[in-house]
């Protein structure tokens, strides 16, 4: 049985890149998953929902959800504030 998110991607490493698959049943921890590969550098090569490759809209929405997690949480580190004043002054979700 298919997990049912997959994400295919490797990490770039200069003389050995491997693809490598993440699964999970549970769509927060894929999000935050692509966070994590989109703070490292990875390559994202596919994101599957029960076995089908996404659609480029489906894809992009993905990564747009990513890249304001990465975005949420550099500002809460780096300028030491809470998500209540995260999501008023920069219209983030903590």
């Amino acid at each position: 049985m298919f997990a049912k998110f997959a994400i295919d991607y490797s990490t770039r490493h200069q003389h050995n890149e491997r693809a490598v698959t993440y699964q999970t049943d549970d769509p927060m921890e894929l999000e935050e998953f692509l966070a994590h590969l989109l703070a490292t550098g990875s390559h994202i090569l596919e994101i599957r929902h029960d076995g089908q490759a996404l659609p480029q809209s489906q894809f992009d929405h993905l990564i747009k959800k990513a890249v304001d997690l990465c975005a949420a949480e550099m500002l809460r580190t780096s300028l030491d504030i809470d998500g209540l004043t995260l999501k008023s002054r920069f219209g983030l979700a903590a």
